[in-house]
Parts: C-alpha cells; structure tokens; sequence
C-alpha cells in the first residue's frame, strides 16, 4: 500500500450527513410555507427542487453561478410553477429568499454525522495530518465542524469560498497541498462526490479514494470502497 503523508477529505455526505438533514428540512419548508397549494406532496416538490438544486453545485463548482444565485434560485425555480407572481401574498422572489435562509438554519438543525464518521476519522487523524476540503456555504460549514466534535482531528479547514475557487478546480487542491506542505504524489483525496472530489483530485495529479456503493461505466478512483469503515483495512 502506498504510504500518504497527509489526507484531505470532503464533508458533506462523506463525514456529515448532508442528505439527511437536507430532507428533513425540506419537508419542514414544504409545511411552513403551504407548498401543498403547489405540490401535492412532499415527495413531488423534492423532485422538482432537487435535480435544479444538483444542476446548480455542478454550476457553482465550475464557477458558472455564484453562492448568491445558487441560494436564491434553488427556491425561485420550485415556486415557477405558475405564472402568478405572487404566492400567499408575497412576492416570490422575495419569499425564494426566506426559504432559502431558513433551510440553511434549518440543515444546522438538523445536523449529525454520518454512522462511524466519527471513528474513521480519530483513526486516520493517528495516523495523518487531515484537512478538510469543502465547497459548502461557510456559514453553514463552520456550525456543523465546531458542533460535530471533530474540529481538532483537523489540522487544516478550507472552504472554498474563502478561497475563490471551488472543487473540481485543481488549484484548490493545490492549494490544500501548498498549505500542507507536501506534494500532489503525498496526498489522497476522500470523497464522495466524482465530479467535485474525485476528478478534481486527478486533474491535480492527487491519488483518490472514492466512497461509491456503484460506480457507473467509466467511472475509476485510485480506491473504491462502499463504506466509510473500509477506509481502515486500507489504511
């Protein structure tokens, strides 16, 4: 096995449950703000929110739309359903921006880490220095580390909007490597995005390990491995 000197890894759905939280705070918009009146359930809303919602971090990611548009129109787009500009009396635009405020405090309450985060994590920072690469909103990122309990296994945070680039762009990650110390052949990647984690980390020349249950055709990572746990027997 190849000897690494330092591990950077993503959050959100790789140590902390994003999805999880996402959900349950979307079903608590979904009743706040009457979107029955729109959508008949809550499952039907979701369907329209979310691939917008992916289509919009994979623009964010490439720089395509900024933090701004992203939280605003992830909410605007589900509330088009319609040609009236107005919904329960209030403009949309503006309510797209409530709703969009609320879900990020929202996503903090609802916050937890993924099962044996917490674990994996103690073992491998005995072993390597760890830093965090993140593409997450700051504001919401910084609440989930310091009440996750594991801000000091990490030796460095970085969340890309503080940078002014945003994962898959390879010089974030040689960016993190710079901060490190180290060199690209040095370092691997944890994540479980492919194209923000993994495909960032090879364009930066960063061996990868990718947490995937199944991969699709044509998809490679240094490791593949379903589970975070498997992350032991490797390392």
């Amino acid at each position: 096995m190849k000897q690494y000197k330092v591990i950077f890894l993503d959050w959100d759905d790789t140590i902390g449950d994003w999805s999880h939280a996402a959900e349950q705070a979307l079903h608590v918009i979904y009743e706040r703000y009457h979107l029955n009146e729109l959508y008949e359930t809550v499952a039907d809303f979701f369907n329209t929110y979310e691939p917008y919602n992916l289509e919009l971090w994979s623009k964010y990611g490439r720089s395509e739309v900024t933090k701004e548009q992203l939280h605003f129109e992830r909410f605007y787009y589900p509330l088009m359903v319609n040609n009236y500009p107005e919904f329960r009396g209030m403009e949309k635009k503006q309510l797209a921006l409530q709703m969009g405020d609320e879900f990020l405090q929202l996503t903090n309450k609802y916050f937890s880490l993924l099962p044996d985060a917490e674990q994996v994590v103690k073992y491998l920072a005995a072993k390597y220095p760890l830093t965090i690469i993140s593409n997450g909103f700051k504001e919401v990122q910084y609440y989930k580390f310091s009440h996750s309990g594991l801000a000091k296994y990490f030796t460095h945070t970085i969340i890309s909007e503080e940078v002014g680039m945003n994962k898959p762009n390879p010089k974030l990650f040689e960016f993190a490597l710079e901060m490190n110390g180290v060199t690209a052949d040095e370092a691997l990647m944890i994540g479980d995005s492919y194209s923000s984690d993994i495909e960032g980390a090879k364009a930066a020349g960063i061996d990868q390990l990718w947490l995937c249950q199944s991969p699709e055709q044509g998809q490679t990572a240094t490791y593949i491995v379903p589970k975070l746990t498997d992350i032991m027997a490797l390392f």
